[in-house]
């Protein structure tokens, strides 16, 4: 089947200083010839006039890349043409790449999927780009980059080899049962068999049990949750520094959940204002949002309780928030984690500076590749299978784990997978990336 050659915008929107068009594909260079008239010397930046075939009108006097591949970020022949970047050239150039034939525009993330499909990165480093382009904060940028550098991919070739050591074992023990020096017959497993599935399965545990990647990239999720009036909105509020809650005397202000996303101290937090939690008293719409305010609660990575002590949530991470500290009919609690006044400012700093320790023990370490759920899952099948392999005392049934456990292990890095998963996860990536 042949492959169409793409082209797209892979700088920021225009007006800007420099605007890169990227061209990739099998008749890249027919496209850079029809517009400069030439193929530089690849891998050399060159200044070329760039025409448009059609109309000989002048388009800009700019560099361009030729990028010959398979060595390139695609695998695919590659051009890069440096323009000037207001929104007149870029339009400019790209009407007459449109024109040229064998040319269309690149849809959201297929120069990433088309370096995947020719192996020039896997699925976790394609995840870890992802993660890369939506960073926001250098928590975030330097988890992604990790990821995206291939730190789990070199792991995972690791742990496939070894993988592979223990079925050769397993192969030595069915082929050559009758040897002494390779097992004691058909029924029995390797010398030492155990010990390696048992050391791989550690090797594997310890990434499980690192923070996990959702709270990074999507930010420490903190509930403020308490009876109506407590003072929740007007926190929520001074803690995301903007008018985001409406705040009332009147009981059952707040009826949805209103979150805000932040970064305190470069951590990433999403904060989440709730409605006022009571059993009398509310109609039908403040019902619908204290039962929005539970849910909330009960999925949130911390719950500030802003209600009577003791009465919090059960079941969920929870601080006592002695709250509303300024007023004088305000009930004391006994072993609070910060007496606060949103309105004063009074305990305010401490409170902070206690989430973003509390989140920074939460988060995975700057620089430290984590797991998304989907990489969790297929590793937890890995090290499940490779734990209940010596508990096989059938060889043929202790490879059939092993198997297993590699096939889990190509999944994660996309050597095997389904299209829609891809689909999802290109689908994040901008056009041109």
């Amino acid at each position: 089947m042949a492959i169409d050659t793409i082209f797209a915008l892979s700088s920021g929107a225009p007006p800007a200083a420099i605007a890169v068009v990227r061209i990739s594909g099998p008749a890249a260079g027919d496209a850079l010839f029809a517009l400069a008239g030439r193929l530089p010397h690849p891998r050399r930046a060159s200044l070329a006039v760039l025409t448009d075939p059609q109309s000989g009108e002048l388009l800009d006097s700019t560099l361009v890349l030729w990028l010959p591949g398979p060595a390139t970020a695609t695998g695919e022949d590659s051009v890069e043409l440096h323009l000037h970047g207001g929104r007149a050239v870029v339009a400019a150039v790209e009407a007459a790449l449109a024109r040229i034939p064998d040319l269309r525009r690149a849809e959201p993330g297929e120069f990433t999927r088309r370096a995947f499909a020719n192996g020039r990165i896997d699925l976790a480093e394609a995840e870890g780009l992802a993660d890369l382009l939506s960073a926001e904060t250098e928590l975030q940028r330097r988890a992604a980059q990790a990821m995206a550098s291939g730190v789990l991919s070199r792991a995972v070739n690791d742990w496939r080899t070894s993988l592979l050591s223990l079925s050769a074992q397993l192969e030595a023990a069915l082929d050559f049962s009758d040897e002494d020096d390779v097992g004691d017959g058909i029924g029995a497993l390797p010398e030492g068999f155990a010990a390696g599935c048992t050391a791989l399965a550690s090797e594997i545990g310890a990434w499980l049990s690192r923070p996990r990647a959702e709270p990074l990239r999507e930010g420490f999720r903190v509930v403020l949750a308490g009876p109506p009036n407590a003072g929740k909105s007007t926190l929520f509020n001074a803690l995301v520094e903007a008018e985001a809650a409406i705040t009332a005397p009147q009981a059952g202000t707040t009826r949805d959940v209103l979150t805000r996303s932040v970064a305190l101290d470069g951590v990433p937090f999403t904060f989440a204002d709730t409605a006022g939690l009571r059993d009398d008293g509310a109609g039908e719409i403040e019902r619908i949002g204290i039962a929005r305010a539970l849910a909330e609660a009960a999925s949130a990575d911390l719950v500030l309780w802003l209600g009577p002590e003791g009465e919090g949530p059960q079941g969920a991470a929870l601080w006592e928030i002695e709250a509303q500290a300024d007023r004088d009919d305000t009930s004391a609690k006994s072993a609070p984690v910060c007496r606060v006044s949103a309105l004063t400012g009074q305990g305010l700093a401490a409170l902070r500076n206690a989430l973003v320790a509390h989140a920074r023990s939460a988060l995975p370490k700057p620089g430290e590749a984590a797991l998304n759920t989907r990489q969790h899952r297929l590793l937890s099948d890995v090290a499940a299978s490779v734990l209940l392999a010596p508990d096989e005392r059938d060889p043929l049934l202790a490879a059939e784990q092993l198997r297993l456990g590699r096939r889990a292990l190509d999944a994660l890095v996309g050597r095997t997978g389904t299209e829609d998963m891809l689909d999802a996860l290109f689908g994040r990536f901008c056009i041109g990336k």
